[in-house]
């Protein structure tokens, strides 16, 4: 393989998916989305591994990380459809998100482009320790946002996942092949050693 052609490829996705990852990370912090915090935190692992796979040469390591991304495509394709509430998935179940321990949702929810919020005083909604709020004018609904994001986590998954197998597959071709020679050394042909004692014999004379 040469020197900068699909490794390179993969390194430069690897690092946007780390960005994507870490920017979203602090929003769900945020917004205290710990379902998705934890899942986050998986795949910055992983894909730590795929760049140290891909700059090490350990096949492993890419097909360890090729098989998260399986399971992140998932993950974020549920998100997509939970937050289009597609099927019988609703946004009223935040426990999904929250592990039900609190009443938050998305941070965008309130800090979203030209979003007005606007507190509703004694409310009887309110729960114990909480207020209600309206939120209007927003140029772009929050989970509209949500889906953005995850769906740029599944096209940069889909490209590094692709990567990572043709990578892998580059590596252990390039095993293999050592391997292959390695064995012919050891099975080369080896002439024969002189051996170094000589055999004296008596010489005899007749007078």
């Amino acid at each position: 393989m040469g020197p900068c052609d699909g490794r390179c490829t993969l390194v430069v996705i690897c690092c946007l998916q780390l960005v994507a990852a870490l920017q979203r990370q602090v929003f769900d912090f945020l917004g205290y989305q710990w379902a998705p915090i934890l899942a986050n935190f998986l795949h910055i692992v992983a894909v730590i591994l795929g760049v140290f796979g891909t700059l090490q040469i350990r096949s492993r390591y890419l097909i360890l990380y090729a098989v998260w991304l399986v399971l992140w495509v998932g993950w974020n394709s549920f998100i997509i459809c939970f937050y289009l509430e597609v099927g019988h998935l609703s946004q009223d179940k935040d426990f999904l998100m929250t592990f039900n321990t609190s009443l938050h949702r998305s941070w965008w929810m309130e800090n979203g482009p030209g979003c007005l919020v606007t507190p509703v005083p004694d409310s009887p909604l309110a729960p114990q320790d909480h207020h209600v709020i309206t939120v209007s004018g927003c140029l772009l609904d929050y989970q509209y946002i949500e889906v953005v994001s995850s769906a740029l986590q599944v096209f940069l998954a889909l490209f590094g996942f692709v990567y990572a197998c043709y990578v892998s597959r580059v590596f252990l071709d390039d095993e293999d092949s050592f391997d292959f020679i390695g064995g012919l050394d050891s099975y080369s042909y080896q002439p024969p050693q002189k051996s170094s004692h000589l055999q004296l014999q008596p010489l005899y004379t007749t007078g």
